[in-house]
Parts: structure tokens; C-alpha cells; sequence
């Protein structure tokens, strides 16, 4: 069900427990050969497969977010970017709408690793306000962290975990919008991960780690990679979906 398509009264005759799903992305640099709306792109096309799953009919879809928080890209022009408190509580005033209406299910569906720690914030938070409130599910999900790893439905790939503009990314918009890539991607050099004083976090912005702003293999990316992997974190988001729907109230769900 499509929020921005329902009248309000059709809202408000809804179960209760019906999941809320908010999908959250970016408009950000991608390197010198993928386009600003890649996270957005991607994530919409994830969700627009979602959408046509069984599960689609038991969750209510608000529309795609596209401002995401993204100041480690500001470096690059192009990049838009809220300010992470800006962001959270952006998430958390959305998310509040829905428990104020009386709803219990919230679902972030993440589509930018920048938004990660704001989502998560903001559903920590969200949890100490409505701490008594044992009904409530307050969860997100990063879409290529869904399921199990791609390389198992997805051969050939040369990553092993997501980058920025990378392989997976590259593959994506190939299969999506192949006119959007910019040159030949097979001259695109790598850009390792790197260690980063794993397994400790360092705070970086992404010049500290990439001169053209891209991080991993662009080019080893192809269009039926990012069919494969299109339909993998699809399935994987879906299935998560289905979880939440059945929810029984458990903590080890």
C-alpha cells in the first residue's frame, strides 16, 4: 500500500500493527562515472521489486526519502546533505507521526551508509520516549546487510562487502540506467577498503580515503551482476518485511 495514494480515513482504518515502512537514501557524489542519485536510484528499484511480493499488500510504503545525511561527501559539489542532528531528528518526527496515530510497526529500509548511525539514533531514542510501550517495534534495515551474502546467489562478484560506487553500486545503475554511468567503467581504478584501524572505528570524511570518491571495483561491474544483485536484496528486504508483519511480541524474533 502506497501512503501519498490513501486518503486519510483509509490511513486510519488500518490494523494498528501494520508495518510503516520508510525508505531512507541519499543525493551525494559517486565518483567521477556513477551519477548524485545513485543511493536513491537503487533503493527505489529495490523497493519497487519489494512492492510487487506478497508482503507488499500487509505494510503501508511511505514515499522514498532522498535527502539523506551525508557531510562526509561535502567535499565533492553535487553532494546535498542534512546535518546529522538535523537528520535524526528529521527520522524521528516521521517515524513520531505514525506512533501518534496510533501505529506500532516502524521499519526504516536504509539505502546509505551515512544513515546508518542517524536511523539507528533516532530509534533509540524514539524507544526511551515510548520506553512502557511493550507493543512497539522499532526497526531499520540496511537493504545490502538484508539477507545473506550476494556472492551466494550472485557469482562472479569480486567484492565481498559493499563500497561506494563500486562493483555492486556500478552493476546497479548499469541494469537500472546504463546511460547514466559516465565513460567506460572497465578503466576505472580500484580503490581498496583499506583497514582503518579495524577493528576500532575511525572517524573520516572521504577524501581521507579516495581522491576521485569512489571505494572499491567499478570495474569489474556488469548489468546482469546488478540484475542478480537487484533481485537478491529484494528478496532478502521482502523476507524481512514478512518478519516484521508476524511479529509476535518476542524479543527473539
Amino acid at each position: 500500500m502506497e501512503l501519498g495514494e490513501l486518503t486519510w480515513p483509509a490511513v486510519a482504518a488500518l490494523p494498528k500493527t501494520t508495518p510503516v515502512v520508510f525508505p531512507i537514501a541519499a543525493l551525494e557524489q559517486h565518483g567521477r562515472h556513477m551519477p548524485l542519485l545513485t543511493d536513491s536510484l537503487l533503493l527505489g528499484e529495490v523497493m519497487r521489486r519489494v512492492k510487487l511480493t506478497p508482503v507488499a499488500a500487509k505494510c503501508l510504503f511511505a514515499p522514498l526519502q532522498w535527502l539523506g545525511h551525508s557531510h562526509h561527501h561535502l567535499d565533492f559539489p553535487g553532494t546535498l546533505s542534512a546535518s546529522p542532528r538535523v537528520y535524526l531528528d528529521l527520522l524521528k518526527d516521521l517515524a513520531t507521526c505514525f506512533l501518534v496515530h496510533g501505529f506500532s510497526r516502524i521499519v526504516f529500509i536504509n539505502g546509505h551508509g551515512g544513515n546508518v548511525t542517524p536511523y539507528q539514533q533516532a530509534l533509540f531514542e524514539l524507544k526511551q520516549h515510548y520506553r512502557d510501550r511493550r507493543d512497539l517495534l522499532l526497526v531499520g534495515l540496511t537493504y545490502w546487510e538484508a539477507g545473506t551474502h550476494p556472492t551466494d546467489s550472485c557469482p562472479g562478484l569480486v567484492q565481498t562487502q559493499m563500497g561506494h560506487a563500486c562493483e555492486w553500486e556500478t552493476s546497479m545503475v548499469l541494469r537500472l540506467q546504463p546511460q547514466l554511468v559516465v565513460g567506460d567503467v572497465a578503466t576505472v581504478p580500484e580503490v581498496p577498503h583499506g583497514r582503518a584501524l579495524a577493528p576500532g572505528y575511525r572517524a573520516w570524511v572521504m577524501p581521507d580515503r579516495s581522491e576521485p570518491g569512489h571505494i572499491g571495483a567499478p570495474a569489474a561491474a556488469s548489468a546482469a551482476k546488478g540484475e542478480a544483485l537487484f533481485a537478491h536484496f529484494a528478496a532478502a528486504v521482502a523476507a524481512y518485511l514478512e518478519r516484521v508483519v508476524n511479529w509476535d511480541g518476542s524479543w527473539d524474533d
